[in-house]
This record gives C-alpha cells, sequence and structure tokens, in this order.
C-alpha cells in the first residue's frame, strides 16, 4: 500500500492570489485561533517558546518539520496533480491517474485516503443582486483577501466567522467606513446586536437580503434597514466541498435525498459527503468502507489531532475490516440524520442538514476522537485538559493578544517548552489567570467595538479557571448519533 499523490504548489506563506481561485487563502495577518498545544499532533510538540497563537508561516514550519522527524518526504508527491480516480472491483484496486510535468501515470491502490481540505472552491451566496456586484468587480471573495488595501470609503463585509471577523477589523485601518453583515451565530457564542460604533464608522447589521443598485452601493438588509455609497465587498462566506477526480458514478454534486433509505450512491451537497459512517467511511454499493475514507471533513475542530484519529482508524479498518459493521454503521447515520431532522423542525430543507452534517458543537470532537480511540482498541483519550483550555481559548487568544500589544508575550514564552507538554499547560494557565485578574469595567464604547472585532473571538465572559482535579472519564455522548 502507498500513500502519495499530493498536488502542491511551491509558494511562500501566504501566497499571493494569484490563481482563480487562490491556491490558499491565507491572509498575511492569520493566526491560528487556537492554542498551538490543543491544535497540534499528539506525537509532535510546536518548539519551545513558539508564540501560543503562532502566525501562519510558524505553522507551515512545524509541517515541514513533522515531515523531516518522522521522514515522510520520500513517500510524497509534489507537483502531481490527480486527475482521476476510478474502483476496478475485479481486482478491489483502487487506479489513480496523475499528471506531472506532462507524464500520465495511472497506478493501482489497495487503500484511498481523500484528505484534500475544503478550503479552496469558494462559497457564494444566492442573494439577489449579487450577481450584479461580482460582474462589476464590486463583490469579491476573501479567498482573494491578503491585507487591508483601499477600497474605498466605505466597504462591507459579508460573514461573522473568524475570516470576516479579521478583515472587518483590518479594513477599519484603510477605509472610513466598515460595515459587517453578520447572521446568527452558533448556540455557544453569543449574538453581537445591530449597532454602530465608534460614530458610525463601525457598523453592525445582519444579513444581507438584497444586493441592490451597483452604481448607488445599495444593500438591503433582512430587517428591512439599508446602506447605500458602498463602494466595495468582500464576502467571507466559506468554502464548498470539491472533489473533482471522483467519477458520476461514485459521487454525485447535489443535495441528497431524504433518508432512510441511505442511497446506493455517495452525495456531495457542497456542505457535506453523504452518506458517511463516522464523518469517514463512505456507505456506498460497490466499494468496501474499509477501502475509502475521507479525512477532515468536519468543521470547527482542532483538525491534526482529529486527523491523526481518523488516520488511526481508516488503517485499523483496512487491516481489519471486520471492525465495521456496515448494518449498524448505517443505522447510526440514518440516526443522525432523523436527530438533525427533529432538532431544525419538518420546514427545513435538506441543504439546510446538509449545511449542519459535519458541525459539532464544541466538546463533540473530544469524544469522536475518543470513540475512534475505542473502536482501534486504542487506550489514549483525549486528555482533561486540552477539552477544559479548549472551552477556554477565546479568552486565552484575547489576553495573548493583549501581551503581544504591550510587547509582553515574548517574555511569557521564554523557555516554555523545553519541559514538554506540562510547560503548555502551565502557560495556557497562567494566561488564564492572568486574564481573569483584569479589573472588570462597565463595557463602554470602545469595549463594545474591541467585542465586535472579535478581540476574544466575541466571547464576553472569563472561563472559569480549570480544576486539575476534574476528571478525564466522564462517559462521553454518543456524538455519532447526537
Amino acid at each position: 500500500m502507498r500513500l502519495r499523490n499530493i498536488h502542491q504548489r511551491s509558494f511562500r506563506v501566504p501566497a499571493a492570489p494569484v490563481d482563480d481561485p487562490p491556491v490558499t487563502p491565507l491572509y498575511d495577518s492569520l493566526t491560528t485561533n487556537l492554542p498551538h498545544p490543543i491544535m497540534c499532533y499528539e506525537d509532535f510538540l510546536f518548539p519551545p517558546e513558539t508564540p501560543l497563537f503562532p502566525p501562519a508561516v510558524t505553522v507551515e514550519k512545524y509541517l515541514s518539520d513533522y515531515t523531516a522527524h518522522f521522514a515522510l518526504a520520500p513517500h510524497i508527491r509534489l507537483q502531481t496533480l490527480v486527475k482521476s480516480v476510478d474502483w476496478l472491483p475485479d481486482s478491489q484496486k483502487w487506479k489513480v491517474q496523475v499528471e506531472s510535468k506532462g507524464l500520465v501515470e495511472e497506478p493501482l491502490y489497495d487503500l484511498l485516503i481523500v484528505a484534500n481540505g475544503h478550503y479552496r472552491l469558494p462559497r457564494y451566496p444566492s442573494t439577489p443582486g449579487l450577481d450584479a456586484w461580482r460582474s462589476a468587480g464590486k463583490a469579491t471573495h476573501s479567498a482573494w483577501y491578503r491585507r487591508p488595501e483601499k477600497m474605498g470609503d466605505t466597504v462591507l463585509v459579508v460573514g461573522g466567522g473568524p475570516s470576516g471577523t479579521d478583515i472587518s477589523a483590518e479594513m477599519r485601518t484603510v477605509a472610513h467606513t466598515v460595515i459587517h453583515s453578520v447572521s446568527e451565530p452558533p448556540p455557544h457564542k453569543p449574538a453581537r446586536p445591530v449597532q454602530d460604533l465608534d460614530g458610525g464608522r463601525f457598523k453592525i447589521r445582519g444579513r444581507v437580503a438584497t444586493f441592490g443598485d451597483v452604481q448607488a452601493g445599495q444593500v438591503v438588509f433582512e430587517d428591512g434597514s439599508e446602506e447605500t455609497g458602498i463602494d466595495h465587498c468582500i464576502l467571507a462566506t466559506g468554502y464548498q466541498h470539491h472533489l473533482p477526480f471522483l467519477p458520476p458514478s461514485l459521487l454525485r454534486v447535489e443535495v441528497p435525498p431524504p433518508v432512510p433509505p441511505l442511497p446506493p450512491v455517495l452525495y456531495n451537497s457542497t456542505y457535506h459527503l453523504f452518506p458517511v459512517a463516522r464523518h469517514l467511511f463512505p456507505l456506498v454499493h460497490g466499494v468496501p468502507p474499509s477501502r475509502l475514507a475521507f479525512l477532515g471533513l468536519l468543521k470547527g475542530v482542532a483538525p491534526l489531532p482529529l486527523m491523526e484519529a481518523q488516520v488511526r482508524a481508516t488503517l485499523a479498518a483496512f487491516a481489519d475490516p471486520a471492525l465495521l459493521d456496515a448494518q449498524a454503521e448505517a443505522q447510526g447515520v440514518v440516526a443522525r440524520y432523523e436527530h438533525l431532522r427533529a432538532h431544525f423542525g419538518p420546514a427545513a430543507s435538506e441543504a439546510h442538514i446538509a449545511a449542519a452534517w459535519h458541525v459539532f458543537a464544541p466538546q463533540m470532537q473530544f469524544d469522536y476522537r475518543d470513540e475512534l480511540h475505542a473502536l482501534v482498541g486504542c487506550g489514549a483519550r483525549v486528555p482533561a485538559w486540552v477539552r477544559q483550555y479548549y472551552d477556554a481559548r477565546d479568552v486565552l487568544r484575547g489576553e495573548w493578544r493583549a501581551l503581544e500589544r504591550a510587547g509582553e508575550a515574548a517574555e511569557w514564552v521564554r523557555g516554555v517548552g523545553e519541559g514538554g507538554v506540562d510547560d503548555w499547560v502551565a502557560l495556557m494557565r497562567r494566561v488564564l489567570e492572568h486574564a481573569q485578574k483584569r479589573p472588570k469595567k462597565q463595557e463602554g464604547p470602545e469595549a463594545a467595538l474591541a467585542r465586535a472585532e472579535g478581540e476574544d473571538g466575541g466571547e464576553v465572559r472569563i472561563a472559569r479557571l480549570p480544576a486539575e482535579e476534574a476528571s478525564s472519564g466522564k462517559e462521553a455522548s454518543r456524538c455519532l448519533v447526537n
């Protein structure tokens, strides 16, 4: 079994947005939104004295160091495009057509692991009038954003996720007025009220209902309010699942029909892949689930350690296909569908369910990792401190930014990590304690502005200090179903 065939161009981080779409959506100021001890591979820490929330170039260096440490380079082919894959039922092999420097090959493989990510192909909302704005060059996707540049006096940023929050804050340094359009937040985040801050220079609005006259720069929001004079719109509206190398006989690019029963082929709604057991193994006719796996479909998680657990499960199932009970796995998929259908109600569309399929509540990702460990008989469990400090991530990030602005972060991290992971856990505890010691003041306009710009990721409460004696053995909920 050979695991290789990766298509990647050499580029600095972040790369210039020269392709269509750009090869990466990374922008210059991007840092991790998780402390790196929580987001790193379990068997490979970031180097000592790494900033707690490192920039993209540091993460790229970490991945390069990981490759060198485990001598992975001989197993990786860069500058190689995967053009198509096909399952050969007679030989029970995958035929993978690849092209490199004009040379086309069709090697055979026993196991196919798809890990091409889902942050390349931009998603554009179907809002009326948007096509005219895009055709006029007045609306662009955040995939092309790299740094704040003059786009006019008034800029609209659509999207309340991490990128939209960062970009709306950065654009305030070059635009006279920034309007940030946000939708309803997930349940674990507080809502951002419609309001004007900084003397009306920073406006928070709800979802855009209509993009109106292009020349007038008119936009109407769902609450009926409108803004005019908008010079440019940046759409931080996410990305689509895109797997052009899979054949139509295996993958249909459309929203799947209601279940039960499960469909016999795989569907890509562009929001999710379905039906996929454990968000990993496809349940389709003709292809054993142990011979194909999709890594990293879940959103809003710590991806590297989660994919470590997924790879363990994938290789274990490949070695012993009996680990996967197809009937039981299918029942789990149906149960999750029925849970989401009950949650959203009968009026919800299939696309609504699709958009929520690979999204977990914060702690569910750790239950999921533990379930994968249990599936393969691995005794590893997610440490209690990972769960605890993940819940405190927004407070930690806000405090770390404050330390960086004060020029104190380098001293805080000096020597940290030389003693292993315990050093990093102690640092996160110190940072959280420091945040708690800040005097509590009534929120004024500047504090409201900082919160709206995501200084603490939208979380205004100060998290409780994790209890060292907190049990890590509590029964995990069945996250594959609930």
